[in-house]
This record gives C-alpha cells, sequence and structure tokens, in this order.
C-alpha cells in the first residue's frame, strides 16, 4: 500500500443507468425480481487461466484496471507473517522492461488516479485509474509485474522494502492510537497457527527475517496467472480491451495450481478477556465473535445487526452509551467477512473519567435486549435502506475502492462478478426475527473476546534492530524468469488520441432572498448529493473563540424548533440518507446524501437544521463534552498534534486559523448558548451561502425544491470576516514532546500563496514534483532510497489570504534529522534548477489528466463547485484549468519555487520523543527550540 494525504454487503444499488453490454453466458443470474439491478459485464478465462471481466461506462473518459491475485495472510507459511503485505510492495520494484520508480512516473504523468494496491486476509490486489487512451499503459505495467519481476529482483529491492513496511508498522500500528490493541484482538481470537492470528501487516521480526528465496517462491506459487482475475472497467471498447489483456498477458505461464487453505478455526467456548497498555489517554473497549464466513448464512443478517446497534446516531449503542448516558466518546459495530471465517466488532471509546467496566455494561444491556427481543421493523428497515444507499454511492467511483474492485471480489468470493443481485436480494430479505436469530446464534457472551486499551507503556515486544543501509550495490542484471522476453515489451506503449473531455459545468440562479442555487445534473445514477455552502468558517471565529464555527456546525443536527436530535437521526435513516455537518478554515457546510427517490423528504429535514436550529442547553452540553473528549483522542494523534503545532506557529494565537478546528479546552468550555446562536445569526443568511446539488435532479425539479424549502429563509446581511495579519512565532523549530514515541511525526511549513493567485497553476505542478506524487522527488528521497518512512509528501492549503505549504509524514525516531536535511536539500533543488522537461511534463500531465477523477462522484462535483463558490472563482473555472496547467512552464515553476520555498522562513514541526529528536535537529541551524505542550499549544 503507498501512503496518501469491508467485505460483506458489497456497497452497491441500482446499476441500471450503465451502459448495456452483451452477456457472458456465466454472468449475473436473472433477476427474479424487476427491482433488482444488474451489472452488465463479460467475463472471459485466458488460456493461462487469467479471468477477464469487463464493464463498458463512458460516463468519464477514464478507465479503471483492477487485479486481484487470490493470496493473502490466509496462505502465509508459519513465521512468516506479514509476508503477503511485504510481497505487495515488492511488487512495485523493478521489473525487467520497468526500472524501479519508472511506473510511478509513467503512470502518474499520464494522469492516473487511485494508483495503488493492498493486502487483505484473502486476496491482495493492484489498482489503477487511468485516461482512457492510457489503458495499454497500465496493462503494460501490471504485465510486467506479473510476467517479470522475478528476472531482476534482488536484496536490495527487498531490504528497502523491509525497511518501509517496517516504517508502516510504526506509523499504522505501534504509532497509531488502539493500533497495538487492535493486534491483541487478532491474538486473542485465534491461536498462534491460525493465518489470522497476526495483523496484515506482520512482525518487525518476521518481516526482517524474510529472505530473497521466500520471496521467489512466493511469486512462483501465487502470482501465476491461473491465480488472478482482471477486470477492466470504464470508457473502453471491449472487444479492443480484451484483445489487449490477450496481447499483455496471453502469453504467461501458468503456475502450480494453488490448494485452497484448509484451515479449521476452533470455536471460542469460554469468554476470553487481555488488557493492553497503549500511549492513550481514553480506554477503549474491544468485544468480537467468530461468525460465518463470507456470503454464507448469517453474514448478511450481522451485517443488518451492525447498522442496527451502531449505524449513526440512529443506532442503539449511540443513543444509549454517546448520547443518553455519555459515557462513550464514539462506538461502531461491524460485520467484517473472510472466507475462512468472519469476525463482528463492537468498540466503543469512553468519556474522561469513564472507565472499560462502565461501557461493558451498557454494550452487554443492548445486546442482551438484542438477543432476548429483537430490533423493530421500523429499525431493519431504516438498516437496510442505509446500506442500500451507501452500496450506490461506492460504484459512482470506478476506480479505488468502487465498481472495478467490487467485480473482483464478487468473482473471488462467489465466482460471479454479478453476483449483486443476489446480493442486494439477501439483503432485502432480512426480517426482525432474522436479526434476532443471529444474535442468540453468535453473538453470546461466554463466545467472545474482550479487549481492553487503557493508558500506560506499550509493550512492542523485543526490538529488532534495522541493518546498516549495505553498500550500493550494481544494478541486477536481469536472469532468466518464468517466462520467455520478449522485445516488443522493452518500450512503453504510445498513449491513444487524447480524450476530448470538458470537465462537468454547472448552471446556477438565485432565490429572492439571495440564496445562490448551483446545480449540475447527472442521471448516471439515481443518487443526489447536495451541500448548503456558508463563507465563513474559522476565519469568522472571535478572538478568544477558537473553534466556536465548527462548534456551531456540530449543533445544527442536534435539534430544532419542531425536531429533536434523535428524531433527525431517526427521519434521516428512515430515508437511507446521510446527513454531515462541519466547518473548515473559509467555509462552514451541512451536506446530504440520498436517493433521488427520497430526496425532497431529506431535503426537508437539512432545510431545516440550516434554518430553524434550537440550540438547546441540553444538546449544548452534550456536544461540549464530545468535543472536550475529542481534543482529549486528538493529543494521542501525533501528527493531529503537529498540524494544531504548526497552526500555531505560523499564524500566532491572536490569527483564527492559529488552532485546529477543535479550539482549546479553554474555549469549549467557556463556549455559551448565545456564542454559537450569535455565530449562526451573523453567517448562515441566504446572502452568505450557496445551495449545491449534483444528481438525478434535473433543474426544473431544483427550482421547485429550493424555493419551497428554502424561500422563506429571511434576507439578511452577512458578517464579513476579518482575519487580520498573521502572527506566528519567530522560532524555526518546535517540538512536542512523546517520550519513547517510535517516530516522528514531522512537518516542514511556511505560508505561501491565497487560492485566487494567478501563481495557481504553476504551484501545483511545482508541488507535484517536489512532494505531491508518489514519483515526487521528496517521497522518493525519503521512503525508496533511504527507507527512513512510509511515505513524505507535500501539499498546499490555499485560503482567501495565504496559506500554508506543508511537506509532511512519519519518520524513523533514529534518522528524524537526516529526513529534514533531505527535505531541505530537496527544496533548494528545485529553486536552484529548473525541472528537467520530462520531469515537468509528468508533473504537468498529472494535473491536466487527472483532473477528471476529481468529478467522478456527486459529492466529488459539489466540492468542486463548491470550491468556485466560496472562493469566488469564474464560473468556467473547471474547464478553463487544463489549458492553465498545459501552459506552465520550466522557468515559471522554479520562479514559484524561488518565490515561495523560502528555507530561511520554513518552521521545523517534530512530534517525537524528544530527547532523541532534539540533537539530531539543533545541528541544522534552526535556532532554539520552542517547546509546545502535548496539544501543539504554548504552555
Amino acid at each position: 500500500m503507498k501512503p496518501r494525504l469491508p467485505c460483506l454487503i458489497p456497497l452497491l444499488l441500482a446499476l441500471a443507468a450503465l451502459p448495456a453490454a452483451a452477456q457472458a453466458p456465466q454472468a449475473a443470474p436473472t433477476p427474479t425480481d424487476a427491482t433488482l439491478p444488474r451489472i452488465a459485464f463479460d467475463k472471459t478465462v485466458l488460456p493461462n487461466g487469467l479471468e477477464v471481466i469487463l464493464v463498458e461506462d463512458h460516463r468519464l473518459p477514464v478507465v479503471a484496471v483492477n487485479i486481484w491475485y487470490h493470496v493473502g495472510p490466509a496462505n502465509e507459511a508459519p513465521g512468516l507473517t506479514g509476508f503477503a503485505h511485504l510481497f505487495e510492495h515488492m511488487m512495485f520494484a523493478a521489473t525487467r522492461h520497468i526500472p524501479r520508480a519508472e511506473a510511478d512516473r509513467l503512470l502518474e504523468g499520464a494522469g492516473a488516479t487511485d494508483s495503488n494496491g493492498s493486502t487483505d486476509y484473502d486476496r491482495t490486489n493492484y489498482f489503477d485509474t487511468v485516461p482512457s487512451n492510457q489503458l495499454e499503459l497500465a496493462l503494460w505495467v501490471h504485465a510486467d509485474r506479473m510476467g517479470y519481476l522475478l528476472d531482476v529482483l534482488d536484496q536490495s529491492a527487498l531490504s528497502n522494502q523491509q525497511d518501509v513496511v517496517r516504517n508502516e508498522r510504526r506509523q499504522s500500528v505501534e504509532n497509531r492510537p488502539y493500533g497495538i490493541v487492535e493486534e491483541a484482538m487478532n491474538h486473542a481470537l485465534f491461536p498462534q497457527t491460525h493465518p489470522y492470528y497476526a495483523s496484515v501487516i506482520g512482525s518487525h521480526a518476521d518481516i526482517q527475517s524474510a529472505k530473497l528465496k521466500d520471496v521467489r517462491d512466493f511469486f512462483k506459487r501465487y502470482y501465476g496467472p491461473n491465480n488472478a482475475g482482471i477486470v477492466i472497467a470504464g470508457d473502453i471498447d471491449k472487444a479492443r480491451a480484451h484483445a489487449l489483456v490477450a496481447k499483455y498477458f496471453g502469453s504467461f505461464k501458468r503456475s502450480a495450481p494453488v490448494v485452497a487453505p484448509k484451515v479449521t478455526t476452533p470455536p471460542i467456548t469460554r469468554e476470553r478477556r487481555v488488557t493492553v497498555a497503549d500511549r492513550i489517554e481514553l480506554p477503549r473497549v474491544y468485544m468480537a465473535w467468530l461468525t460465518p464466513p463470507a456470503y454464507q448464512p448469517g453474514d448478511a443478517e450481522l451485517a443488518v445487526a451492525g447498522q442496527i446497534l451502531a449505524g449513526g446516531k440512529a443506532g442503539r449503542l449511540y443513543k444509549s452509551l454517546v448520547y443518553e448516558r455519555q459515557i462513550a466518546q464514539d462506538v461502531a459495530a461491524s460485520q467484517n467477512s473472510y472466507a475462512l471465517t468472519s469476525t463482528f466488532l463492537i468498540d466503543a471509546t469512553a468519556r474522561p473519567g469513564i472507565d472499560g467496566a462502565q461501557l461493558e455494561g451498557a454494550i452487554d444491556a443492548e445486546l442482551k435486549a438484542l438477543r432476548d427481543v429483537g430490533p423493530s421493523d421500523a429499525e431493519v428497515e431504516r438498516a437496510r435502506n442505509t446500506i442500500e444507499t451507501a452500496m450506490l454511492t461506492s460504484i459512482e467511483k470506478l476506480g479505488g475502492a468502487g465498481l472495478a474492485n467490487q467485480l473482483n471480489q464478487y468473482n473471488q468470493y462467489t465466482g460471479d462478478p454479478g453476483y449483486l443481485t443476489r446480493d442486494l436480494a439477501r439483503l432485502r430479505r432480512v426480517s426482525a426475527a432474522d436479526v434476532r436469530r443471529v444474535a442468540q446464534a453468535w453473538l453470546q457472551p461466554n463466545a467472545r473476546v474482550v479487549v481492553t486499551g487503557v493508558p500506560g507503556t506499550p509493550d512492542f515486544g523485543p526490538d529488532v534492530p534495522t541493518p546498516k543501509p549495505a553498500a550500493k550495490a550494481a544494478k541486477a542484471k536481469a536472469v532468466a524468469g518464468i517466462n520467455k522476453d520478449e522485445a516488443w515489451r522493452r518500450t512503453p506503449p504510445k498513449a491513444g488520441p487524447a480524450p476530448a473531455f470538458t470537465l462537468p459545468g454547472s448552471e446556477s440562479f438565485k432565490l429572492a432572498n439571495g440564496l445562490t442555487v448551483i446545480h449540475h445534473y447527472n442521471p448516471a445514477l439515481p443518487l443526489v448529493a447536495a451541500e448548503l455552502v456558508v463563507k465563513s468558517g474559522s476565519d469568522a471565529n472571535p478572538d478568544g473563540h477558537p473553534g466556536l464555527a465548527g462548534f456551531t456546525a456540530q449543533l445544527l443536527q442536534e435539534g430544532t424548533a419542531t425536531r429533536s436530535a434523535p428524531r433527525i437521526a431517526d427521519e434521516i435513516a428512515q430515508l437511507g440518507a446521510f446527513l454531515g455537518s462541519d466547518s473548515t478554515a473559509d467555509a462552514s457546510t451541512v451536506s446530504l446524501l440520498s436517493l433521488r427517490s427520497t430526496f425532497g423528504a431529506a431535503l426537508d429535514v437539512m432545510a431545516d437544521v440550516v434554518q430553524h436550529p434550537a440550540f438547546p442547553t441540553a444538546e449544548v452540553e452534550r456536544q461540549r463534552a464530545a468535543r472536550l473528549g475529542e481534543l482529549t483522542r486528538q493529543r494521542d494523534d501525533p501528527a493531529r498534534v503537529a498540524a494544531v503545532a504548526a497552526a500555531g506557529a505560523l499564524y500566532g494565537p491572536r490569527h483564527p486559523y492559529g488552532y485546529g478546528q477543535l479550539g482549546t479546552e479553554a474555549a469549549i468550555r467557556a463556549t455559551t448558548r448565545d456564542d454559537l446562536a450569535g455565530f449562526w445569526r451573523r453567517h448562515y443568511v441566504p446572502s452568505n451561502a450557496a445551495l449545491i446539488v449534483s444528481g438525478a435532479v434535473t433543474r426544473e425539479e431544483l427550482q421547485a425544491l429550493a424555493s419551497a424549502r428554502f424561500g422563506a429563509w429571511p434576507r439578511a446581511a452577512a458578517t464579513p470576516p476579518d482575519t487580520g495579519q498573521p502572527g506566528g512565532s519567530k522560532v524555526r523549530l518546535v517540538i512536542v514532546d512523546k517520550p519513547g514515541a517510535p517516530q516522528t511525526a514531522l512537518r516542514v511549513t511556511l505560508l505561501a500563496a491565497s487560492r485566487k493567485t494567478p501563481d495557481y497553476p504553476a504551484l501545483q505542478v511545482m508541488n507535484a514534483a517536489l512532494g505531491g506524487l508518489f514519483s515526487s522527488r521528496i517521497n522518493l528521497n525519503l521512503r525508496e532510497d533511504k527507507g527512513y518512512s512510509y511515505g513524505v509528501f507535500s501539499g498546499l492549503r490555499y485560503s482567501r489570504t495565504p496559506g500554508p505549504l506543508t511537506i509532511a509524514g512519519s519518520v524513523r525516531t533514529d534518522v528524524t534529522g537526516a529526513s529534514v536535511a533531505e527535505i531541505f536539500k530537496e527544496v533548494r533543488g528545485v529553486r536552484e534548477q529548473p525541472l528537467p522537461a520530462a520531469e515537468l511534463a509528468g508533473a504537468r500531465d498529472a494535473q491536466v489528466y487527472s483532473l477528471p477523477g476529481q468529478f467522478e462522484t456527486n459529492s466529488g462535483i459539489g466540492a468542486s463547485l463548491a470550491e468556485t463558490y466560496v472562493f469566488d472563482l469564474p464560473a468556467d473555472y473547471w474547464r478553463s484549468l487544463p489549458d492553465q496547467f498545459r501552459g506552465v512552464t520550466a522557468a515559471q515553476v522554479q520562479a514559484v519555487a524561488d518565490k515561495y520555498l523560502r528555507l530561511d522562513q520554513m518552521k521545523v514541526i517534530g512530534v517525537g520523543d524528544r530527547n532523541k529528536i532534539l540533537p539530531q535537529l539543533q545541528p541544522l541551524g534552526l535556532g532554539e527550540p520552542e517547546l509546545r505542550n502535548a496539544d501543539g499549544q504554548l504552555p
């Protein structure tokens, strides 16, 4: 998995709107209910066993390529935990025809998005979404990995990825709050000999002990074409796509047949209890049960049970633990479905002052009620409706975890890529009696493990030293591999004719009260996304009230003049919709996602919370406690603390951007109901807002709906924000001490440009080359060359006033100083020399050809239209942006690098073990450090 800024009930719904296609004889079964959708696909099998699944969809000029290899930790040998995941990383190393890092450079330069790989217990997948004229490039890359990895695989590549994966373990398990607690839960569920015992990433000892022979043997056993399936979905001609797959994969030899793992999972007959110390402040309780495998009887019913228990604010556990008793900060429940066995998991994080025993008692009471009485019919209907909307949402995207990946999942687990029809049917059949039955059968107290994470010093086990880097070896010579070399594979395929694309536009109109309405009609799926965007965020927070905008947004859903908070949650869930509210630096939003059929009713609720919030005193106190609890949780997360410390260092305590969105403990405690209602009155007015809607609703329908729901919103003048000038600290080094931390959360940052700067296109191209892409200079240096980090990237946050450019990532504690030195070296490089032609073209084309992916979903379209509204960009902004990117020159890139990347103004923020990292940072000439507290604030 490359770093970037559930298995049951595939999140799919109606694909009836997808273009019809010829159906292979073994495709989706004939629906028995006319309301059940079908996925139009072709499935064939090459003579070497590779399964090929094609879906034609011309919504955008993009194609998703998704390959599943039917191997994961379920196939690992004893003593090689994490090996399947380590091998996933090895697949991104050099191949016979593609030098190391060249595949990422070519794909990103072609405009690839969602380009990554991942490992789960039963499979490993690799995927890219590319412009439709670059399909052949993606197939060339994936084919060379399958056919020619072993030809040039060497110890240098293995050693590098061992470093990277161990950094990933430090970041995602050891330095992530509750990471080792979750790992302990797996250890409690399964015996040590079970392939699901270890976490997918494995242990330091096993990762480090992997040998090159192990890697070669693993590849030969599991990475043959007959153990894989490829899905190509998007803007394709299926006949041509099939011919290309045959061209690039058809000559590969079969591997020996892979025997499915034969594993017996011993049942849990007596409750198991474990307590794990972690670097956390709030206890968390995990309860887990062994449950039926994926797509087997009981699987769907338990997914519905999870939604009833903790599916948002309408869930029983949320209402009991979070809302009524206020003993939990959050709660979740889910059925996690796999081939050998599934697990049902409940987790709840305590509020400050609450212990795990109190959480357990409350959870047990709700579970007993579910077993003894069962849910109501209305609860089951809410759960089914919510899941169905989520199903539809997931397949808006072709790539990533979207449509192509879902078809591969169906194919592996059921043998039928078109299983959607039966999958949705089994969901719709679930009744209240079914949920009660599976709760009684599977969720008994004596059949579970209970793992409690408590504050303390974590035990990471024996230290496994990182070997010293070996001397640079000569490039490995290609040797005879599994497949015969073919000369034509040595040159990347040329792109086809560039697809003519016009980014989605919009129409807008205003209501009589001044409310702007922005509309994009997208009939591809029966789904609608809406945002009510207010041009006031944390920039409008009064002095001394950091976090007020976010606090206000949070309260909107907690009661109106006619609806209580529980009623709002139940209504939205009954409609199968999703309602949210939040704030950013420059805006506040209320968002809505629903089916077309329920959009009018859901919009009623949205309009009510926007126009008639009551700010009930009891709800203010509930949310105050929730925000204080979240502030406590934030302290446990080094990356979030680094972000808060960076904001304070850049902007200072008198600037509204000088804090995180939560604000401070003092401000949260001091906020009154009048403060919240006053912020709403000043800023939530029609002249300061826009209703942005994208989806299957026409302009005429939207005009009627908007007028009816928002037409009576009283006209008023907004109070414009006045942020003042930044008053950040003069120091360049900021430290937050996390004794014993295995990594340092790093940020190198300075103020750069505003969103409306004419330098925007050149800045984006410069950032792509410096640290914005996986193949960027900083990431390739610190991850791929040095092995210091799982990933370090750069990005710009644009605001109405100049926002920060930030280089961020987590690095191994012992190389903190070296990492900062390398970052500075790369910054100097883009300032002092123009980008070479090939690098410029790649960074520039990455910006141009990745733009369509930004408009793949209704929510993505809405977010882009909201950006034009909030920052007063021209109505045709997105349609003109590609040409602006195409015009960026090397001289312009160097000019903006020289203008904005001022090394003497860059601040370094380090959240880690002060005694270990400060001696490394002091020789860099950053001056005396500023020490901030655990919140990232000045003491």
